[in-house]
C-alpha cells in the first residue's frame, strides 16, 4: 500500500528538560521516545528541540534526549558500532522507567543512526525520520561533497594497508554546505561514511521491518527536500501507517515546526 503524502505547516517552541517522565499514553500504554539529535553543532541542548519535546511532555509521555557521539562536544566520537550499543542503553533505560512502547525519533544525522538501530534488529514500535540528514552515498557522489569522497578513499587505503587502527587522521565531512573535521582511525571514520555501511540511509532502509510504521518529514527549504523520497523513502517496506509529510522551512526548524503533526501520528500508528 501507497504510504501517504501530507503537506502541513506549523510553528515552533518552549523549553524542555533532556529527560521527562510521564503517566499513561493516550494509545493506553506507556509510550518513551528517544530523539537522537543531529550533527555538531547539534546536541541535546540544541533549542529547535524544544517545541517537540513539550508536545510530548504535554502527553505525559516518556522522552529522553541523550548526547550522543556526533554531537558538539563529542563528535566524532568512536564507531558506529558503539553509537549503536549507546540507542540500546538508552532504550533499555526508558523500558527501566516504564515505557512498554518505543518511538525512536531521529533529527539528521540521528536519522541514519536511528534507521541503523532498527535495520539491525533494534526493537522499537515507530520510527520517526526529521529533516534526514548525513549521507555518505550522496558525499562520494556529489562534486560539492568531493573532499569527503576524497577522506573516504584514503580511509579505504589505509584499512587496505592494515594501518585502519593505526592512530587518528584528520579526515573531511559536510553538513549543510559547511566543510567540518573530523579526527578518528581510518576505521573508526569508514563506519560513519562508507557508503557501503549502515551509516548510508539507502542501505539501511529496505532493511526496515515491515511491521515498523515510519514517519518521514521534510522541510520545503531542506536541501534533501526533492531528493528524499528517491534516496530512502521509496526504498521503506510498505506499511499502511507509514507517511511522508512536507512542512515549511528549512532542516534546522524541522522538528519544532512538525511537532504537533509528529504527536497526531504517533496516536494514529500506535493506536490499539
Amino acid at each position: 500500500m501507497k504510504r501517504r503524502d501530507i503537506t502541513r505547516l506549523a510553528g515552533a517552541g518552549l523549553l524542555w528538560p533532556l529527560v521527562h517522565g510521564g503517566a499513561q499514553a493516550s494509545t493506553g500504554q506507556k509510550l518513551g521516545f528517544l530523539l537522537l539529535h543531529g550533527k555538531n553543532p547539534g546536541g541535546p541542548d540544541t533549542p529547535v528541540y524544544n517545541r517537540l519535546v513539550s508536545a510530548i511532555q504535554s502527553e505525559n509521555w516518556l522522552s529522553l534526549v541523550p548526547d550522543m557521539p556526533w554531537s558538539r562536544r563529542r563528535y566524532l566520537e568512536g564507531s558506529w558500532d558503539q553509537a549503536m550499543q549507546e540507542i540500546a542503553d538508552h532504550v533499555k533505560s526508558l523500558r527501566e522507567r516504564g515505557a512498554s512502547r518505543i518511538v525512536l525519533v531521529g533529527h539528521s544525522m540521528g536519522c541514519p543512526a536511528a534507521m541503523s538501530y532498527v535495520a539491525r534488529g533494534g526493537a522499537v514500535d515507530a520510527l520517526v525520520l526529521l529533516a534526514p540528514g548525513h549521507a555518505p552515498q550522496g558525499y562520494y557522489t556529489w562534486n560539492a561533497a568531493k573532499h569527503v569522497r576524497e577522506s573516504i578513499d584514503e580511509a579505504r587505503a589505509l584499512v587496505a594497508a592494515g594501518k585502519g587502527e593505526d592512530g587518528t587522521h584528520r579526515f573531511n565531512d559536510f553538513n549543510q554546505g559547511r566543510p567540518l573535521t573530523v579526527v578518528a582511525t581510518a576505521k573508526n571514520y569508514l563506519s560513519f561514511f562508507d557508503p557501503a555501511s549502515d551509516a548510508e540511509m539507502g542501505n539501511t532502509a529496505p532493511r526496515i521491518p515491515a511491521a515498523v510504521p515510519v514517519l518521514s518529514v521534510i522541510g520545503e527549504k531542506d536541501p534533501l527536500f526533492k531528493l528524499l523520497k528517491d534516496y530512502y523513502v521509496n526504498k521503506l517496506p510498505a506499511n499502511p501507517r507509514s507517511e511522508y509529510l512536507e512542512v515549511a522551512g528549512g532542516h534546522i526548524e524541522t522538528p519544532g515546526v512538525a511537532a504537533d503533526q509528529i504527536i497526531a501520528w504517533t496516536k494514529r500508528a500506535l493506536q490499539s
